[in-house]
Order: structure tokens, then sequence, then C-alpha cells
């Protein structure tokens, strides 16, 4: 499991690092502060609570660069669609060797950077290298099986592998995949450098990032030349801001209790859809009383998933039974497998030796789902006798160093929103301290085996942690867009960390 191991630990930091900056202390505002463009014409802006500490998209895990720079911005070899499919971007077709061990990519011989210059087979081999042995530690995980990446002709990229990946070509379509210009020599943090159909023409840390068609738009011209990104420390005047006509996109409803504020069709579009984005009540599974799998499985039917839903998320989104949103290709809906059943709880609390009662600590982030979360839960154990000792815990330092890193509880909630994060249960060192070996086994057969076995390999293994209760899975966080009537062309699901504007297009 070494070489697993290395795949495993590094993704929450994503998640982290864009709840942080969203619920850190950034200026905001109720104004768009959107200026016009040399054309005169008036930008469509998108409103966001997660705002970029950097736009170096190599050195920083935060999603809220990728939200704006993927697929925006910077282009991949491959892209992740708005159903979780794989479809061609830079490449526009590849092969793969019957061992697993050799990709080859052909390139688009169109494509061209935002300076002129081609995306040919020298800039993609020197950006994946580059990504590969400088980039962060989810990048250089996820790109860890290449062994080398040779250019075979201007348009054909060579890579080599030191174990077969399935993996491989999705990672591709994700951060860790970025082409970047190697002619262009400026600050990342504030320049990008990419082929994408915008460009990056102001960035105003914590505040708003300005995007302008790409004079070298290869494969599409945005329908749309002028785009912000404004950022909101509060939901509340984000909400304000698109009910005001401020701003005219907001990039996920941060609080489902204003949806009704905006069902008037003449005036609003509601896009709704998935995500990546699980919310699971991590199990300490090294603690003594929750090494006992009958304890987990008692709290589990002590929890009323569905109302728990409606309370913090206004009932949008979806239950979950694993670690598996819809548009992973091995989803398996699995919500119901653990029912909610306090009768069942107290006689397997009972049958584990605590039929006089358990007491739990729950330290949770101070993330308002969490600790609504955390509220609603404690009453429900109590309930089968159960009591809960509540932390809350700052975040993210607090929780990080007590939670994350050292395993100093019982319960937390948290939301994971990395896609394919269901291999971090093989990781034993993760925060969880699940170690089950035969989980273990099927993630690394799906990894490495046959590739036509990966659907039915997590299958199984998503059934394993469901039947073992390795965690609480509690619910899936609902996409929700909002914009004013117009706007068109953004998708409706969360299957990547992209905020997509490729087909982005305002018909008012």
């Amino acid at each position: 499991m070494k070489r697993l191991s290395r795949m495993m630990g590094f993704f929450l930091t994503l998640c982290l690092a864009v709840t942080a900056t969203g619920c850190s202390p950034h200026s905001s505002s109720n104004e768009s502060g959107a200026s016009s463009n040399e054309s005169g014409d008036k930008p469509v802006v998108v409103a966001a609570t997660a705002a970029p500490p950097t736009l170096d998209i190599t050195q920083n895990a935060a999603a809220a660069i990728a939200q704006v720079l993927l697929y925006n911005v910077y282009e991949t070899l491959t892209k992740i669609d708005d159903n979780g499919d794989l479809k061609p971007l830079l490449a526009r077709s590849w092969q793969q060797s019957p061992d697993g061990l050799t990709y080859t990519f052909h390139l688009d011989p169109a494509a061209r950077f935002a300076s002129g210059a081609p995306v040919d087979a020298k800039a993609v081999a020197a950006s994946l290298d580059n990504n590969r042995r400088n980039g962060i530690a989810v990048t250089k995980a996820q790109l860890g099986s290449i062994k080398t990446v040779r250019v075979k002709d201007s348009h054909t990229v060579v890579l080599n592998l030191s174990h077969p990946d399935n993996f491989l070509l999705f990672y591709l379509g994700c951060s860790a995949g970025v082409v970047i210009d190697p002619t262009v020599k400026t600050d990342l943090a504030t320049h990008p450098a990419g082929s994408g159909p915008y460009v990056v023409t102001d960035f105003r840390p914590g505040h708003s990032v300005d995007l302008a068609s790409s004079p070298q738009a290869w494969h599409l011209k945005p329908r749309v030349s002028h785009v912000q990104f404004l950022y909101f420390a509060d939901p509340t005047p984000e909400t304000a801001a698109l009910m005001s006509g401020d701003v005219d996109i907001l990039s996920d409803l941060a609080t489902p209790q204003a949806l009704s504020r905006f069902q008037d069709p003449s005036r609003y579009d509601v896009i709704t859809g998935t995500t990546n984005y699980e919310v699971v009540m991590g199990m300490n599974n090294q603690s003594k009383a929750l090494s006992d799998k009958r304890v987990r499985r008692a709290i589990m039917h002590a929890i009323d998933r569905k109302n728990l839903m409606k309370a913090v998320t206004n009932g949008q989104g979806s239950l979950i039974g694993s670690m598996v949103p819809p548009t992973d290709p091995w989803y398996e809906d699995l919500a119901g497998k653990l029912p909610y059943d306090p009768d069942q709880a107290r006689r397997l609390l009972k049958e584990a030796g605590y039929g006089n009662g358990l007491s739990l600590r729950m330290r949770v982030p101070t993330l308002p789902y969490a600790t609504t979360s955390a509220r609603i839960i404690s009453s429900e154990l109590k309930q089968v006798g159960i009591t809960l000792v509540t932390d809350e815990l700052e975040f993210p330092a607090r929780w990080l160093d007590a939670v994350y890193t050292r395993a100093d509880y019982d319960l937390t909630i948290v939301g994971h929103f990395e896609p394919r994060d269901i291999v971090n249960w093989a990781n034993p060192d993760y925060y969880w301290r699940y170690d089950n070996p035969q989980f273990q086994k099927l993630v690394t057969k799906a990894m490495t085996g046959p590739a036509n076995e990966v659907n039915d390999t997590m299958k199984q293994a998503a059934r394993i942690l469901n039947d073992d209760v390795s965690g609480g899975f509690l619910y899936l966080m609902p996409k929700t867009t909002v914009t004013r009537a117009g706007i068109t062309g953004l998708g409706h699901n969360a299957t990547s960390l992209s905020f997509d504007l490729t087909g982005l297009e305002d018909k008012a």
C-alpha cells in the first residue's frame, strides 16, 4: 500500500482551502465593483464566496483558483464534462498500450496560447514535467504514476508510466494537468498564461478577478466578452446583489433558504444539479467505542438524515450511503441501507455493552453546516443514550491540528468535495484511521488493474464502506446556481472544480 498511500491524504486540503477562504475576513461588497471594459460593454458579474489567495494554480490547492481558471484560462489534455465524462480538449485523441504503461496523446494543431504561441508537444511536456516535479502535493500524487514524458513529434506526446493508472486520464483533466505557456515569463500568481478562451485582465485579491475573451481563442469564441468574479465574505449581501442587479450570477447559492426569493422566472433562472461535495461525519475508527461496528451502525440508525438535510440545506441535495456522488461512473444508491431506526440503535448499543449510555467527543470546525449538523445530531443521539460533548474548533488551524493531524476526536463533521475522493479511505493514516485490507486491495485493483473492471471494482469498494459503516455518510451538498433571466449555457453539476464559462451566453 506504500504507493497507494502516497496518492491519499492530500485531497482534503482542497476542501479546507476553499472553505477557509470563503469564511475568512476578505473584503466584501454589496456593490458589483464592475467597471466598463475598453469597448464600453458591461461585464457579466459572477458572485462567489471563496476568493482565490493567488492565481498560481501550480502552487496552491485553493479550489477558488481552479473555479476561475480551469477550462476558462488554462486548458488540459482531457476535460471533465458536466456529466462527469472525459472529453478531448487539447488532445483530440489518445491511445493506451495493452499493458497500460504507455499513453500517446495527439494534440489539436489549432491550439494556441493567448500569446499566440502554439500549444505543441514541447509545451505540454514542459508543463507536465514541471507539475509532477515541482507542483503541490496533490498534483505530485495525481501524476505520480508518470515515469517519463516524451515528445514524439510537434503534436504527439507520449507518457510512460511506472505502473498502470486507470485514474490518470481523469487527473489530467484536473488542475494537475494544466498546460502553461512556456514562452511567457510572468508571475503566474497574478498573470496566468494559458490557452483557454479567456485571459485575466485584472486581479484584486479578496475582491475580484476580471476576465476578457482571448484574442487567440482557438476552438470557441466566447459569446460573453467580459466576465468578472466578484467575492463576498457573507452570503447575505451576495444574495442582495443579485436581487438589486449588481451581479448577474450566484455561482453557488450559499444559503439554500434564500431560494424562495428567486422563483420569478421572468427575473431569474435557477439551475440545480449535483456536486462531489460529500458531508461526512467522520468516526475515529481507533476510538475504543467506535472500533466496534455495532456502535458505528447504532449511531447511523439514530440519525434522521433526511430531516438533517432539510434543516441544513433546506432539503436541497441528496442522501448518500458511501463516498460516491451520482456523477461517478461507479455510483450505486446505498442511501437506504442504514435507515432511521432509533429502536435498532438502542438494541445495537446494548449488544455492544453500552446499554447504560455512552459519551463521545464531537469536535467540529466552525463552519455553519458543521455546527448546525452537530447540534441536530447531538439531540438525536441523546434519545438513544449517547451523550456528545461538542467542541467547536476554530477553522482551519485548530481543527486541522486536533482532528486532521492528531486524530484527537471521536466524531467530527466536514465536507469533502474533491473528485474521486473515495480513495482516501484506503489510507489507514488518514484522519478517519480506517484500516480495511479488503477495501485497500479493491482500490489498488481499480487503479492499476484491467480498465474494463474499474467500475465493478469500485462499486464493491463503495459497498464495503457502507456495510462497514466506516464513517457517517450524511448527504451530498446541492449545486444551485441562480442567474438573472437571459443568462444561459452554464452547467448543472459540479463534476470538477471549474466554474465553466465556455458555454456562457447573455441573451438579455
